[in-house]
C-alpha cells in the first residue's frame, strides 16, 4: 500500500514512515520543514519525500499521485502559549485538514486515519459517590492560586473518584488546540459521508519517545522533563503532581496507525471512527517525572504548584476498543519507555512543534 504521511518528518510521523516500511508499505512524505518545527533539517529519505505545506493545493495534489491512503500527523501540537496562536492552530490543524481532504476528493483517495487526541474529551470522567458519573466544569484560576487542584462535583461539591474515558464521552475541548483536534474529526467525517471513503481517528494520549522536540512551549511535558534532566536541572511538576495522564510509546502509536491503515478496507465508508490510543496504564506527571529522573540518574523533581489555565486535571482513557476491534497492543512498559527516554536523543530546540 502506498501511504502519504503529512507531517512524516516530525516526531510521531517519522516513526510512522520507519513502522510503514517495515510492514512492507511504500511511504510518501509531505512535509513543510518549517523552522518552527526542524530548528535543523532532520535526515530525510532519498525517495518518497515531498517538501510542501498541508495548506497548498498544489502541493498535496502533488503529493497525493498514485497514493492509496493517507495518514495525516502535520499538525501543530500541545497547549501553546497564549490565546494569540490560535490564528495559527486554526491554520494549520483545520485549514490544512481541509486542503487535504478536498484534494483527496479530487484524487479519490478514500482512506483516512487522523493524529486525534484524547484532548477533545476536556476533564476526564469522574464519579461523585451521590450523582455518579458528573461531568465537572473547567476550573476556576481562584481555586488553582489556592492550590485546589481536584474538580469536584458540580452539584453538591463532594470529592470525585477519576476513571476512564470511553470513545462515547461527549467531547467538551477546554483550550485552543483542543477545538482545532476535535474540528478535525468533524472535517474527516463529512469528507467520509461525502465521498463514501473510510477515516479513523486515533486519539492519542501523552506521547512519549526518542526523537522528541527539545524546549519548547508546544511540546509534552515528557520533553520538559527531559530537556530539564539534559541541562542538568530538577523537572519542575506543576500543581501537586498528582495529574493522572496515559503515557504511550511512539512506536506504539506508530504501530497502531499501521493497523488502522491496513483495518480501514473492513470499515464501514461514511464516517470517522474515533479510537482511543494509550498504554492502558495510567500514571500521574509526578510518577513520571520520578521515573525518568531516576533512569536518567538525577536530579530529582521540584513540585512546584504552579500551573497552566486551560490544563485538565486527570484524563485517561480506556484503549480497549482499538485492542477489541482492530487487535493491536501496546508493548513498550513504562519503566522501559521511560529508561530508553532518559537517554535518548531529542530534536533540536524551536520555538514550534508542527
Amino acid at each position: 500500500m502506498r501511504v502519504l504521511v503529512t507531517g512524516g518528518a516530525g516526531f510521531i510521523g517519522s516513526h510512522i514512515v520507519t513502522a510503514l516500511r517495515r510492514h512492507g508499505h511504500d511511504p510518501v512524505v509531505l512535509d513543510a520543514l518549517l523552522p518552527a518545527a526542524h530548528a535543523v533539517p532532520p535526515p530525510l529519505p532519498d525517495t518518497g519525500f515531498l517538501e510542501g505545506d498541508v495548506r497548498d493545493p498544489e502541493a498535496v495534489r502533488a503529493a497525493l499521485r498514485g497514493v492509496d491512503a493517507v495518514c495525516h500527523q502535520a499538525a501543530m501540537v500541545g497547549l501553546g502559549k497564549d490565546f494569540a496562536d490560535a490564528p495559527q492552530y486554526v491554520g494549520v490543524n483545520d485549514l490544512g485538514t481541509a486542503v487535504l481532504l478536498a484534494e483527496m476528493a479530487r484524487a479519490g483517495v478514500h482512506r483516512l486515519v487522523l493524529a486525534g487526541s484524547m484532548v477533545v474529551y476536556g476533564e476526564g470522567r469522574y464519579a461523585c459517590p451521590r450523582h455518579g458519573t458528573v461531568r465537572p466544569g473547567p476550573r476556576r484560576r481562584a481555586d488553582l492560586e489556592a492550590g485546589r487542584f481536584e474538580p469536584l462535583c458540580p452539584d453538591c461539591g463532594a470529592e470525585l473518584t477519576p476513571g476512564l474515558v470511553g470513545e462515547d464521552a461527549p467531547p467538551d475541548p477546554r483550550n485552543v488546540y483542543a477545538t482545532t483536534k476535535l474540528a478535525q474529526e468533524h472535517l474527516a467525517a463529512a469528507w467520509a459521508r461525502s465521498v463514501d471513503g473510510r477515516a479513523v481517528s486515533l486519539r492519542y494520549h501523552n506521547v512519549y519517545g526518542p526523537g522528541m522536540p527539545r524546549d519548547t512551549p508546544y511540546a509534552g511535558v515528557a520533553s520538559f522533563f527531559r530537556s530539564a534532566l539534559a541541562r542538568g536541572e530538577a523537572p519542575r511538576v506543576f500543581e501537586d503532581g498528582a495529574q493522572r495522564r496515559d503515557f504511550v510509546h511512539v512506536r506504539d502509536v506508530a504501530e497502531a496507525n499501521v493497523t488502522a491503515l491496513e483495518a480501514l478496507t473492513g470499515l464501514a465508508p461514511g464516517g470517522c471512527t474515533p479510537y482511543n490510543t494509550g498504554s492502558g496504564e495510567p500514571r500521574t506527571i509526578g510518577e513520571m517525572a520520578g521515573a525518568l529522573a531516576a533512569a536518567h540518574g538525577g536530579p530529582a523533581p521540584v513540585v512546584t504548584g504552579e500551573y497552566r489555565l486551560g490544563d485538565v486535571r486527570h484524563i485517561t482513557a480506556d484503549s480497549g476498543r482499538l485492542r477489541a476491534d482492530l487487535g493491536w497492543r501496546p508493548r513498550t512498559s513504562f519503566a522501559a519507555g521511560m529508561a530508553e527516554l532518559a537517554t535518548a536523543p531529542q530534536r533540536p530546540s524551536a520555538a514550534a512543534t508542527v
